[in-house]
């Protein structure tokens, strides 16, 4: 089994688990929300960063100990260790932050505090709505920044040249820092297509395979061993990237070659997603 998609640490695992794998209990699991705007996904408690949970996101708590929590997140299966004080009581979002980033206000008025930094992507659950902004349980968010959660994007291309120029950061799933899986994530997720976090993973879910006859076009996935970037067009690729240290436009035959030359090998899979053409 996969240790990022296993909801099991040897002290606990799953009911859904039983007889699967050991474990000294099986539990059925607390369902729980990120209450920080991001938070590191650890391998193991003060391990290192596999991905990154982003405030209002679903995960399922399977065990808690010596102030860390092991849970499962909602939005892709990928299991690891968050501070236990990152948790909190679960509620139903409403809204996700369609702009690459927002502030959550103490007052609805943009002179009040801001309370806290959310990024694209983040989820918000509405209780009022006031002239400029929503009201949320945790502050407000003006309503421009925001778009309700059952009217998706339509592009994921699109979605990703919001984050372009924002930092490269391994494991990163923030404007704050970004990798290269973190970006494909982040533009399918907000066009409600499922997707993993890690590049390998999404290589084996998304799309369909093209042959290297094929001309590329808008929405196309490339992969490189360790690596995925978006087409943009024929001739250019979107992806956040370590050479750039940043999300970067890059000429495919360009960035093709320099991949290659530094040791990352040729291109593994080209794959079609999305008819060309789509807007959100």
């Amino acid at each position: 089994m996969d240790r990022r998609l296993t909801p099991a640490n040897g002290r606990v695992a799953s009911y859904a688990l039983a007889g699967q794998v050991e474990a000294e209990r099986y539990v059925p699991g607390e369902e729980a929300q990120v209450v920080l705007p991001v938070l590191d996904l650890l391998d193991a408690p003060n391990g290192k960063r596999d991905r990154q949970l982003l405030f209002g996101e679903a995960v399922t708590v399977y065990d808690r100990f010596a102030d860390h929590t092991f849970v499962q997140a909602a939005r892709d299966g990928y299991v690891g260790y968050v501070a236990e004080a990152a948790i909190g009581a679960p509620l139903a979002p409403t809204h996700r932050v369609a702009v690459r980033a927002t502030h959550l206000y103490a007052d609805e008025d943009m002179k009040s505090p801001d309370l806290m930094r959310l990024s694209f992507g983040s989820c918000v659950t509405v209780t009022d709505e006031r002239r400029k902004f929503f009201e949320t349980p945790s502050g407000f968010v003006p309503k421009r920044h925001l778009r309700p959660l059952d009217r998706p994007f339509a592009d994921p291309v699109t979605i990703a040249q919001i984050f372009f120029g924002a930092p490269y950061l391994w494991g990163g799933n923030s404007d704050l820092g970004i990798d290269c899986s973190g970006l494909v994530q982040a533009s399918c997720l907000a066009c409600d297509i499922p997707c993993p976090g890690d590049s390998d993973l999404q290589c084996a879910a998304l799309g369909d395979l093209l042959g290297p006859d094929i001309a590329p076009q808008r929405g196309d996935l490339w992969f490189w061993k360790g690596h995925v970037g978006w087409v943009v067009d024929d001739q250019t690729l979107l992806h956040a990237n370590a050479h750039h240290m940043a999300v970067a436009y890059e000429p495919l035959e360009a960035a093709c070659l320099r991949i290659e030359a530094q040791g990352g090998g040729g291109v593994t899979a080209r794959k079609r997603l999305l008819a060309p053409g789509s807007a959100a």
